[in-house]
């Protein structure tokens, strides 16, 4: 949300700090303490913002967080988006709740002030084609993105593309069932591969990353405890991964780790070096 909403509209965001204690889940006590610590620097809170499934967590929300998450937002008078960019990476199509879901639950009550993004990006791995849609019950938001869309127009061609593809059925069913196996069997590989260095994981069911706990290396349990860390695993093991702190993570340690992003020869590798590395460290300890 940084890079797409802070950096380039002016909009400010206030994090909803989760912790480990109950695997990062939302809380209505966390997102009143957002709320507060919104308004005690004059914010004026207009909606919350959320991913299901989550990143950086790989996990999807549960419905009865969901329900809390928008009861939340009808006592305060808000408006809620949920960003389900990643509804279609789940390891089993059951585990995956929309916010849609909610509402039909509810009969659609309070439907206006709920707002649902997603993209293509991430699910079929376009992010070249640029496409991405706006769900919303709410009159005066999608009459807003169609005008607004006169200046991200998609092609013809990539139009015809995607229709020809989205609309051949036994593609659609096929590419699904085989993306979700080799997520689920790459995710195994990691998680396993990372057990063995002696490194805990969140535990994780949807999404192209893990949540990897490495608290117990830092020298000290702080924000710049951690860039240290990552300094070392960039500079010295030659592997990229994001630090909690970059997504406003509250807990030093902890670091999100991308799994779909290569081939199995390549992660072999990564988790070589990691184990290497902690078994370096341990050795140094």
């Amino acid at each position: 949300f940084d890079r797409d909403l802070r950096w380039r509209t002016g909009v400010k965001i206030v994090p909803i700090h989760c912790n480990s204690s109950n695997n990062f889940q939302i809380t209505p006590q966390a997102l009143e303490a957002a709320y507060r610590s919104a308004e005690s620097v004059d914010l004026k809170v207009r909606g919350i913002l959320i991913t299901n499934p989550s990143n950086p967590l790989g996990s999807t929300i549960q419905s009865s967080i969901l329900n809390d998450i928008l009861d939340f937002a009808v006592h305060k008078n808000i408006h809620l988006v949920s960003d389900e960019i990643y509804s279609g990476s789940t390891f089993s199509p059951s585990e995956f709740v929309s916010i849609a879901e909610i509402l039909r639950n509810r009969n659609y009550k309070d439907a206006e002030r709920v707002h649902i993004v997603y993209s293509l990006s991430k699910d079929l791995g376009l992010p070249g084609f640029r496409v991405g849609t706006i769900y919303s019950y709410n009159d005066d938001v999608v009459t807003t993105a169609r005008r607004m869309s006169s200046f991200t127009l998609i092609s013809s061609q990539t139009q015809h593309l995607l229709a020809c593809m989205l609309s051949n059925h036994e593609f659609t069913q096929n590419y699904i069932k085989t993306n979700r196996e080799r997520l689920n069997k790459r995710y195994d590989m990691i998680i396993q591969g990372l057990k063995k260095a002696g490194i805990e994981c969140l535990k994780g069911n949807a999404g192209l990353f893990c949540w990897m706990n490495l608290s117990p290396l830092l020298n000290e349990p702080t924000r710049q405890g951690e860039l240290e860390l990552w300094n070392i695993i960039l500079n010295q093991v030659k592997l990229n991964i994001s630090p909690g702190s970059s997504c406003h993570c509250s807990e030093p340690g902890w670091f999100r780790v991308c799994f779909a992003n290569m081939s199995e020869q390549t992660l072999r590798v990564a988790l070589q070096r990691i184990h290497k590395f902690m078994e370096q460290r341990k050795f140094v300890q």
